[in-house]
């Protein structure tokens, strides 16, 4: 993220890691930790950590079949157990030691390194593990985002290879890329304030790589797939909405102006998103719905989180209704395509990221962020220039990288469950487990009584 900051071993080195890192504390530092820069980053922290779980989890969750239900929420509650063991050992370091332009170094291998005194390379007053650990989170979402295109048919032991996989050999060195020091996205002045290349653009075009190379459903296109749970869906995304301000307000690494500028284009953008989706699906279908309000409204915060902190609220009013219906536009065009894009991962978060990502180098101005650059409708064509070669490298790396990754798995342990497995559902295939046993209980009481 160029913010406001521009911006295996053994258990005894993990033992004196920690040791280092309190013994820093005690011995001082010249530079002054701010306490409410700490305060909202932290909080921020917990926000992002609110949008996988419960946020993300209960917004794929009500959208899949009742079958699948629990090994959907699984796969996001999960998903944050193993980033964040991977994020510690070696994902931090991989991503943001100091290294080339490619990758970080190994240098703060399981947090070696990593105290409680700022590191100035990126937040000057607020602790290193406070930035390592609302990192963490971006780390944890972005391949949960994933996991809603290739819903209900993913082998769960694949989906833990592939998802380690992914965040090591994708997800770190982009992170490096774009936000790490000497990264070559960020030396060369291309903005993504708070991940719309690293986060959506890398999840959207992956989860198509994944899905091509899964296969569809089980009778796609023949037998209806429609949601289990709308008010669940709401919900999610009700909570992705809210926790979306520590993932982009939060990105200034401080309490400061820059966040609330982020925080305010944030709401702005999801707003007229809605509105956006709204309409066009109104004109297109003739009833508005509230899946397609929910939908709307992160498009909205995806289009806006590359540009969060350097455009202003009425640029933030033409990305939020822009990516309301180019997403939308999308989403509708999958149809065509013929591609089993379960939940929308692709036309939501591929497509409305690189609309961001690209608006950005229209919108952006140095009046909002010093630190940043003036965009198109400034006289800067430099910046959309760059903005078009973070997309393409992002898109490449990721695409190619994805693909290498799910062969390999494929040939190894198979991607995806049994038919069979996929007709009982995943929920029970996989995990042995019924969402609503007393809705079942009802039933095959119904099915008895009329047997009698």
């Amino acid at each position: 993220m160029i913010r406001a900051r521009h911006v295996a071993g053994t258990s005894l080195l993990f033992f004196g890691t920690g040791l280092s890192a309190f013994a820093q504390a005690a011995e001082g530092s010249p530079v002054k930790i701010d306490s409410g820069d700490t305060a909202w980053v932290l909080t921020s922290a917990a926000l992002v950590l609110m949008m996988t779980i419960p946020g993300l989890a209960f917004f794929y969750g009500g959208l899949v079949r009742v079958k699948n239900v629990l090994a959907t929420l699984m796969q996001s509650f999960f998903m944050v157990g193993i980033i964040t063991l991977q994020w510690v050992l070696i994902g931090y370091s991989l991503g943001f030691a100091p290294g080339s332009s490619l990758l970080g170094s190994l240098d703060w291998l399981g947090l070696q390194g990593v105290g409680l005194t700022p590191n100035a390379d990126y937040a000057a007053t607020i602790p290193h593990q406070a930035f390592m650990i609302f990192q963490m989170m971006f780390a944890v979402i972005t391949p949960a985002l994933m996991t809603g295109a290739f819903a209900e048919r993913m082998k769960f032991s694949a989906f833990v290879v592939f998802s380690l996989v992914w965040a090591t050999v994708i997800y770190d060195p982009l992170a490096h890329w774009v936000w790490g020091t000497g990264g070559w996205l960020r030396t060369l002045g291309a903005l993504d304030f708070a991940g719309g290349t690293v986060v959506h653009i890398s999840s959207g075009v992956s989860a198509l790589v994944a899905i091509l190379i899964i296969g569809k459903r089980t009778g796609f296109g023949k037998i209806p797939t429609v949601p289990h749970n709308l008010p669940f869906a709401v919900l999610g995304a009700a909570l992705l909405w809210v926790g979306w301000f520590g993932f982009n307000a939060g990105s200034a690494l401080g309490a400061n102006g820059l966040a609330t500028n982020a925080f305010v284009v944030t709401h702005i953008a999801a707003a007229c998103a809605t509105l956006g989706w709204v309409l066009a699906e109104w004109m297109f279908s003739g009833k508005p719905t509230i899946l397609g309000a929910a939908s709307g409204a992160v498009a909205g915060l995806v289009a806006i989180t590359p540009g969060s902190g350097f455009v202003s609220p009425m640029s933030a009013i033409a990305i939020g209704l822009g990516g309301g219906v180019i997403c939308f536009t999308a989403v509708m065009l999958k149809s065509r395509f013929g591609y089993d894009d379960s939940l929308d991962v692709v036309g939501v978060h591929g497509v409305g990221g690189i609309f961001g990502a690209l608006a950005t180098g229209v919108f952006a101005s140095k009046a909002i962020n010093a630190a940043g650059a003036d965009g198109l409708i400034y006289g800067n064509v430099g910046l959309l220039k760059a903005q078009f070669i973070a997309v393409g490298a992002t898109i490449a790396f990721a695409v190619v990288g994805t693909a290498v990754i799910l062969f390999v798995i494929k040939a190894v342990m198979g991607l995806r469950v049994t038919e069979d497995e996929e007709r009982l559902g995943l929920d029970l295939s996989q995990h042995s487990e019924s969402a609503y046993s007393l809705t079942q209980d009802f039933d095959e009481s119904v099915v008895r009584g009329q047997r009698h």
